[in-house]
């Protein structure tokens, strides 16, 4: 809490229960310096904490106490203003991504396939308190650190004892995160002290967890780097007891080609390291060969001793008793088991003999929680049959119950297995909701198939998260996407305020970070997972370790502060976790419902709710919001929004907030305008206009 005073010191006496902080303000003696301003910890039980903090500010006699950019502040009306509650957050979990590699990089190089001298590299380290404040500025619950398991890599660490990666089997210079080579320790480039790298990713766990937020990981069961080693662990490695006669066997840890070789991919001796560009003499082990015999399968299943070079080749599968003609070498989980709780999974599984690589992965987890990890986001995780996640989820549970536990699933006939029967929290709702809104943003989708979609997973939503961007989309700026950050700024509302289940925000996404450097690996429109890169616009943001936006656009600043607004109400405003009521078709024009185009609409009324608006609610017993946001970049003009009557017997909190027709003020919560609701015959009526791409909150029923 920020205090600024005139003529007195102003001490906040914070004290922090289980779920609440309250800061008493009390004058002390104003004779006191700033340089005497005082943190202190006092030693109490773990539920109850206490922080003193002295600030002084010279001039005339007024104090005006306002939070720190990001904080979650309820001011207290009391007239003496000497109580202000710090609330925890009470919305959604919101998941903020960081490519860990990228983060903290200062450098502004760039320079195409370049080095890590060359270009940077961001390590644990720059997650500073400044850094971790900005993250949750946004409302973060969660950080999930991308690319922290060590995986391969095209720099050098022969000086403490890690053998070289052959870089024909690596996609760029800083490598695939998600072709680990060791699960027992992390990506030494992450690290100021490489030898140290696992005590220094701990020591990011503590900071973490210090400044409220949890700890996820990746964890990637489908496949493995092409040369999986670790240097770190106690447990054979992968492969290391298989029988590479047969093609398959219940307990190897691969698939095998018996008797062939593997050979590199057609085409990809130009690829490796930039060697069209930089040439080959930039690495000593480019030779466009690599000694792989027998022959193992890829990491996206093909069979082929020579992969493609559009496969996963720096990668091989994982063998999880799946047979080559697909019949389990496992025991079926059965479909009783749909909706029993994790303890009876784990009961189930218990006396069962597996195969090995479902022993290899549970052990991989269970590290890592007892380091401190709170999730997991699980790569491809449809690749993977169900009856393993069961059995993996079941055990993570046990040893935490409130582990995070994310999985990348984009068949939706599936969803439910992989949520029921698999035990996953949260799938990505990619393949309906986000490709639905991508198209309306980008001009090409109407509301009304947004509305549709969410029903297909209304059974299931409260597992389904939401994103704009992560780390295999394209930037919200990109041509491919919508053009322009600010094209995207109705999407964000809608997304994260329409569901329970989590938000992701991708890093760099709040300043509208466009992804259009071609560093290497992949192309434009996607900030770079394979090189070692700068990332402008949050660079800018960052501005040398600051994280103050001192040298960011006004443009930037502006959006970073529509993302903290959003996302403070996702975080914290107990209406997201209840229910969800659309508007949408209550409120198109009775011409749209009998048939008529879009455009006839415009035409005849230019002023109307149209395709190109969502309104919806989200309430709870005592709290509810109402959520407008306008996909169009023109004003919509002046209009009446209808709650139908019947909606508002569903909305408790409505019903006994609005029992007369006298008009009543609802209060903005985003910056823009209060607005009146009025009771009538046919329900609540709110007069409204909104500016192009504006969105609007109102807080129907304050909490």
């Amino acid at each position: 809490m920020a205090i600024q005073c005139k003529g007195m010191l102003v001490v906040l006496d914070i004290t922090k229960t289980n779920h609440l902080h309250v800061i008493k303000s009390v004058a002390k003696n104003a004779a006191q310096t700033p340089s005497q301003s005082v943190y202190k910890n006092v030693n109490i039980s773990s539920a109850v904490k206490k922080l003193t903090v002295a600030v002084l500010s010279l001039g005339l006699l007024s104090c005006i106490a306002y939070p720190q950019s990001g904080a979650n502040f309820m001011e207290s009306e009391n007239t003496n203003n000497s109580v202000t509650e710090i609330l925890p957050n009470s919305g959604k979990p919101v998941v903020y991504q960081v490519f860990t590699r990228l983060f903290g990089n200062t450098n502004t190089t760039n320079k195409p396939w370049g080095t890590l001298k060359e270009n940077g590299v961001g390590k644990f380290s720059d997650f500073t308190p400044q850094a971790l404040q900005s993250i949750k500025a946004l409302g973060t619950t969660h950080i999930w650190y991308t690319g922290v398991p060590h995986h391969a890599l095209a720099t050098s660490y022969l000086n403490i004892g890690i053998t070289d990666d052959d870089p024909d089997v690596i996609k760029g210079r800083a490598g695939s995160p998600y072709a680990v080579k060791d699960y027992y320790n992390v990506n030494p480039d992450l690290a100021d002290n490489p030898a140290n790298r696992l005590q220094e990713f701990e020591a990011l766990i503590q900071r973490t967890h210090q400044h409220d937020m949890k700890v996820v990981i990746d964890i990637v069961p489908n496949h493995v780097a092409r040369r999986y080693h670790s240097f770190s662990s106690r447990h054979d490695n992968f492969g290391a007891n298989d029988d590479t006669s047969k093609t398959y066997s219940r307990d190897n840890n691969f698939y095998y080609i018996p008797n062939t070789p593997f050979v590199l991919p057609e085409g990809v001796a130009e690829t490796v390291l930039g060697c069209a560009v930089t040439g080959k003499d930039q690495h000593h082990l480019v030779d466009g060969q690599f000694d792989e015999f027998p022959a193992k399968w890829t990491g996206n299943g093909s069979r082929a001793p020579q992969p493609d070079i559009n496969d996963w080749y720096e990668t091989v599968k994982i063998n999880y008793g799946v047979k080559p003609d697909g019949s389990y070498d496992f025991p079926k989980l059965p479909e009783a088991y749909r909706n029993m709780p994790v303890e009876e999974h784990a009961a189930f599984w218990a006396n069962k003999s597996l195969p090995d690589s479902w022993y290899k992965f549970r052990d991989i987890a269970i590290y890592w929680l007892d380091k401190g990890v709170d999730g997991f986001r699980f790569d491809m995780a449809e690749m993977v049959p169900v009856e393993f996640w069961s059995f993996l989820n079941s055990a993570i549970k046990q040893r935490n119950p409130e582990a995070f536990l994310l999985a990348e699933v984009y068949q939706p006939d599936k969803y439910r297995d992989y949520i029921q029967l698999g035990k996953m929290d949260y799938l990505y709702d990619k393949v309906g909701f986000y490709d639905t809104l991508k198209s309306i943003v980008r001009g090409e989708g109407k509301v009304s198939e947004l509305v549709s979609t969410r029903k297909d997973v209304a059974d299931i939503s409260s597992h389904m998260l939401n994103f704009l961007e992560n780390h295999d989309e394209q930037r919200i700026p990109s041509a491919d996407f919508a053009g322009s950050a600010k094209q995207g700024k109705p999407a964000l509302t809608v997304s994260a305020l329409i569901n329970t289940a989590p938000f992701l925000l991708y890093f760099g996404q709040d300043v509208g970070e466009d992804g259009s450097e071609d560093m290497g690996f992949g192309s434009p429109t996607r900030t770079t997972i394979f090189d070692y890169a700068g990332v402008p616009a949050h660079q800018r943001w960052m501005n040398l370790g600051k994280f103050d936006g001192g040298q960011s656009t006004a443009e930037e600043i502006s959006l970073r502060r529509f993302y903290e607004n959003v996302m403070q109400i996702a975080s914290n405003n107990t209406a997201i976790r209840g229910d969800f009521v659309s508007l949408h078709q209550a409120n198109l024009n009775q011409a749209v419902l009998e048939g008529n185009s879009y455009e006839e609409l415009q035409r005849a009324r230019p002023r109307a709710y149209t395709e190109q608006q969502f309104a919806f609610i989200r309430h709870a017993e005592n709290n509810a919001i109402l959520v407008i946001a306008n996909f169009s970049k023109e004003a919509t003009g002046e209009f009446t929004l209808t709650i139908p009557s019947g909606d508002m017997t569903e909305i408790n909190a409505l019903g006994r907030r609005f029992n007369s027709t006298k008009p009543i003020s609802v209060k903005a919560l985003l910056p823009h305008d209060d607005a009146t609701m009025t009771a009538t015959d046919n329900g609540l009526e709110i007069t409204i206009s909104l500016a192009g791409l504006e969105s609007k909150v109102f807080d129907l029923v304050p909490d």
